[in-house]
């Protein structure tokens, strides 16, 4: 005899909807598992690939960026170099051009070599290279990455010295060729031909002033340019400046001020010292308005330093054009400094003398509120002087070196021929 058991509706769906659940978590659970068994079997199915025996101990001793990635572009091994020079991050080649010839190299095992102007961080600034890549081994490749940006800025301003030179040249060659045909056509007239000639002396003096300044950055741009340095009085090499300069700031009105330290020392070339400063004060009274003054102080300055300012209430300079004042031919104000004869050399020569001398010179300047140049040297102080050393006109300092020597002193006299024409702010 069978007993039938009724369920009603609703039992029935509450007990197929938990049924439905326990299957579905089951499910998940044999998924999940099957992956993790798929991941671990994947780990052990692609081993790393190692580099060859040797690789990395030549990379490591190398110079230049050595990179070596696999076959997945996952940078394995490389120098310290290669990450100094951000070419390397994080196991990652940084620059996509790298990683275009390190692919074309593994796609056809040719060796490559491309010279490529590289971003470098996140500025406009670029990093010139010179890369060769090649196949290494048969998971590999090896990227060889030489920093060529010195090289690269040394030629740009080779070029534009050149382009720079020939233009300055030919100004005033072009207008002596005029003015000669010009006194040929009015050779019946004195007082015209007088006129012109006077002018040919001009621009001949110029011409003359361009090529003895080339020619003067160039000795100064040259190895050991101070070769036998002698203790000499940057106080007297100031005073001379100031001589040199003084029918100038006549001409002009400009009033002259000098106020020396006694005994500020240093080693190097008093002539080369001397034309520093006499070129920052024919700067300053070039750019300078009639009836205002220019002081030169020189002093001795914090961390043994001996400092010369040169200051004026001229034009002032701009925060943009002060970062280039020092480059050669770059001039402020092209008409003005072209007026007063300036050549665009003198800033150079200065930042060239005293890059021989161990030291900086630095510029503070607002518009309308004039300019002061700064030359620090370092001072010669009692360690460094040598017993009965010569002085810059071949006299003996004493001994003891310690003694302040006064400007005025007859131990320290300062011979230099200093050029006396004005420069501009260049």
């Amino acid at each position: 005899m069978r007993t039938l058991i009724l369920v009603d509706a609703t039992t029935a769906a509450t007990l197929g909807v938990i049924a439905g659940l326990a299957l579905g978590g089951v499910a998940l659970f044999a998924v999940r598992l099957s992956d993790r068994s798929a991941d671990r079997s994947a780990a052990v199915v692609v081993p790393p690939q190692p580099v060859p025996p040797g690789v990395a101990d030549v990379i490591a001793v190398l110079r230049s960026s050595g990179i070596v990635v696999d076959s997945s572009d996952r940078v394995v091994n490389n120098s310290p170099a290669a990450v100094a020079h951000g070419l390397v991050r994080d196991h990652e080649l940084v620059h996509p051009e790298l990683l275009h010839l390190a692919r074309a190299v593994r796609r056809d095992g040719v060796i490559r070599e491309a010279e490529l102007g590289l971003r470098k961080g996140i500025g406009p600034g670029r990093l010139v290279v010179a890369a060769r890549v090649a196949p290494l081994g048969a998971d590999h490749v090896l990227l060889l990455v030489e920093d060529r940006s010195k090289a690269a800025r040394v030629e740009e301003i080779r070029r534009d010295f050149l382009a720079n030179v020939s233009h300055e040249l030919k100004t005033p060659v072009g207008g002596i060729a005029l003015l000669a045909e010009a006194i040929l056509d009015a050779h019946d007239d004195p007082e015209v031909v007088a006129r012109f000639a006077k002018r040919i002396s001009v621009e001949s003096d110029r011409l003359t002033r361009l090529v003895k300044e080339i020619v003067e950055l160039s000795r100064l741009q040259g190895a050991d340019v101070v070769r036998e340095p002698a203790l000499i009085d940057v106080g007297a090499c100031a005073r001379d400046a100031l001589d040199h300069s003084r029918l100038m700031a006549e001409e002009n009105d400009i009033d002259l001020a000098v106020a020396c330290e006694d005994g500020c020392l240093v080693w190097g070339d008093a002539q080369l010292v001397t034309t520093a400063i006499a070129n920052l004060i024919g700067n300053a009274i070039a750019y300078s308005d009639d009836g205002t003054r220019v002081a030169v102080s020189v002093r001795h300055g914090n961390d043994g330093l001996v400092e010369v300012a040169v200051t004026d209430q001229g034009l002032g300079i701009a925060p943009e054009e002060q970062e280039r004042i020092f480059e050669r031919f770059y001039r402020v104000d092209t008409a003005r400094s072209r007026a007063t004869g300036g050549t665009g050399l003198g800033l150079a020569i200065v930042k060239h003398v005293v890059d021989n001398h161990g030291g900086t010179v630095s510029v503070w300047s607002q518009p309308g509120r004039g300019s002061t140049f700064t030359i620090r040297l370092p001072a010669a102080s009692a360690s460094t002087a040598r017993p009965s050393a010569s002085t810059s006109d071949g006299m003996s300092l004493p001994a003891d070196a310690s003694t302040p020597v006064s400007p005025e002193s007859p131990v320290s006299p300062v011979s230099a021929g200093v050029p006396t024409s004005p420069k501009g702010h260049s």
